[in-house]
């Protein structure tokens, strides 16, 4: 069983940075794509951020606009994700997810084995 544990969030004012972890048990980390979601109150969960297995593709959702970068470090079995340029619309709950999917990449959650309990993000204007 896989366990997936997020840290990082915060309150940060507009336009400012966080860098979100999320540390994973197991020896099997490496395996997984990962990736990144967020859900704001009264909203559907949304697809952030993943990246393949050997770190090799990455893709975004269209509104981080380049502000957002997602990596890992296999030998640490954490992915991070950089947030910068911090807008108010980002406030959000994010989470972790490690997928087992036969794909390189990994947009949907239902494509996701296994998720963190979420970190808040919270950005004042």
């Amino acid at each position: 069983q896989t366990q997936l544990v997020e840290s990082g969030g915060g309150l940060v004012q507009a336009g400012g940075s966080l860098r979100l972890s999320c540390a994973a048990s197991g020896r099997t980390f490496s395996n997984y794509v990962m990736g990144w979601f967020r859900q704001a109150p009264g909203k559907e969960r949304e697809f952030v951020a993943c990246i393949s297995r050997n770190s090799g593709s990455t893709d975004y959702a269209e509104f981080t606009k380049g502000r957002f970068t997602i990596s890992r470090d296999d030998a640490k079995n954490t992915v991070y994700l950089q947030l910068n340029s911090l807008k108010p619309e980002d406030t959000a709950v994010y989470y972790c997810a490690a997928s087992s999917t036969v794909y390189i990449m990994a947009t949907r959650g239902s494509q996701y084995n296994y998720w963190g309990q979420g970190t808040q993000v919270t950005v004042s204007s």
